[in-house]
């Protein structure tokens, strides 16, 4: 799965089901034991990728699958936060209310889950939130020629910026298609254009054209990237108390930040130490907050993509003059948090060259 604005590959999708006859079996611990050893193969060759696995939907829906399924893939070595399971057509045929459990106790394991194109209504399809939808190879080969299937792309990418779902485009073959995504606002794609069927994790694909930049960008395009001065973040879910909070700040002397990230790990609130602590120990401060969201007490985040230069996110800093030396948050190509950097730093670095 490529970015095709970076040309970096940020995910490995297995879309392969295993025999017909273990296909076709409801048995939970047969499919567990069959992610598990996908799994173990794709870590072996490429420790680092997510994983998108396929999973048959009215597995997803028997008890206690999912528990068995994460217990297998942890031993394979895999968090399910670096898994998303790919539901397939069968989905179609389960009581909407059984699905919309499996996708709750899904999401409850911190895994993700991600369907085609063709297997749920657009209805369903918010009601789900899945992380990933895949459009189908058979829409994506008709384009840019074919207005129908590019009118339904350009939905599909309109209804995923406005519910955070990533559309994926499948079977990619020709720069045209390429160009046509990427004016479309798909972000995500796989296909034959960037590798053959031999291709394993680890390898390298075939780079994507550039788009074209202005002058103005190709200046600012200069310089280290922020990326060199990211550290690792801390981060808690929107519902930590600010009790919890205030823990890590006290075990913690050097932590100016704590990062308040929602279920696909992108931030939605940053809690400075300074102000933080200001309100926590001021007069009945730890009485009005301490047992409640400690998201009352954040402010939004300030997040840069981790590839930019760091004069840019430098000036993004200054935007806001209340708020100038506040730690900047890293985000990749799916905008979730993936580190922290100090202003203090950018501004050193930058003022010795």
């Amino acid at each position: 799965m490529v970015d095709i604005d970076a040309g970096s590959v940020l995910a490995v999708e297995v879309e392969h089901a295993g025999p017909e006859t273990e296909a076709r079996t409801r048995d939970p611990a047969t499919h567990a034991a069959r992610l598990a050893r996908i799994a173990r193969r794709t870590v072996a060759e490429e420790p680092l990728l997510p994983l998108v696995l396929p999973l048959p939907a009215t597995v997803a829906s028997v008890p206690d699958t999912l528990e068995l399924v994460e217990n297998e893939l942890r031993r394979a070595g895999r968090r399910p936060r670096d898994i998303t399971l790919m539901l397939d057509t069968q989905l179609r045929d389960l009581p909407r209310e059984t699905l919309l459990h499996g996708v709750r106790e899904l999401r409850a394991r911190g895994f993700r889950c991600a369907f085609g194109t063709s297997s749920v209504p657009p209805d369903l399809l918010l009601e789900t939130d899945p992380f990933l939808l895949r459009i189908d190879p058979g829409i994506v080969t008709g384009i840019p020629s074919d207005d129908r299937r590019v009118a339904v792309i350009e939905g599909l990418a309109l209804i995923g910026r406005g519910s955070g779902i990533y559309p994926m485009a499948t079977g990619v073959a020709t720069v045209a298609q390429l160009v046509k995504l990427r004016d479309i606002g798909v972000r995500l794609a796989r296909g034959p254009f960037f590798a053959g069927t031999d291709w394993s994790p680890g390898d390298r694909v075939n780079p994507v054209p550039d788009p074209s930049v202005t002058s103005e960008a190709s200046v600012s395009d200069t310089g280290p990237r922020v990326s060199e001065f990211m550290g690792p973040p801390v981060a808690v879910t929107a519902e930590a108390t600010a009790e919890e909070v205030l823990d890590l700040f006290t075990n913690d002397p050097a932590l100016n930040s704590v990062i308040l990230i929602d279920h696909r790990d992108r931030p939605i609130g940053l809690i400075d130490r300074s102000r933080f602590l200001l309100a926590i120990t001021g007069p009945y401060g730890h009485a009005l907050h301490a047992r409640r969201p400690a998201e009352r007490l954040a402010d939004s985040p300030r997040t840069v993509p981790r590839g930019l230069p760091a004069m840019a996110a430098l000036r993004a800093a200054g935007t806001d003059r209340d708020r100038v030396y506040d730690d900047i948050i890293t985000v990749n190509e799916f905008g979730q948090c993936t580190g922290i950097v100090h202003v203090s730093d950018l501004i050193r670095n930058l003022a010795q060259h």
